[in-house]
């Protein structure tokens, strides 16, 4: 069956850099747009990125666009979240989500890693 796990989550302080993993099993990993979502508490959960398969494009929402890049290798079946300048708001959970080629949704999800960044 279909796998995305994610790491790379932890504690860090404002200013700091996380790279976040999601190694994706069981799935043709190149016929799939990668992204991630994120879940704070009390709140509900957003997008924040997408990669196409190929990698020639991605899209972040605006609170991240500068700070934070996805990347993939095709050949290792992983997608990337470099956060870079993080501040107490990144603070979530964070979800990889794999989407086929072709439709609008995301038809795979992870169980997320934590991101938390004190003041």
């Amino acid at each position: 069956q279909v796998q995305l796990v994610e790491s790379g989550g932890g504690l860090v302080q404002a200013g700091d850099s996380l790279r976040l993993s999601c190694v994706a099993s069981e799935l043709t990993f190149s016929r799939y747009t990668m992204g991630w979502f994120r879940q704070a508490p009390g709140k509900e959960r957003e997008f924040v990125t997408r990669i196409t398969w190929s990698g020639g494009s991605t899209n972040y929402i605006d609170s991240v666009k500068g700070r934070f890049t996805i990347s993939r290798d095709n050949a290792k079946n992983t997608v990337y979240l470099q956060m870079n300048s993080l501040k107490p708001e990144d603070t979530a959970v964070y979800f990889c989500v794999a989407g086929i080629r072709g439709s609008t949704g995301w038809n795979y999800w992870g169980q997320g890693t934590q991101v938390t960044v004190s003041s």
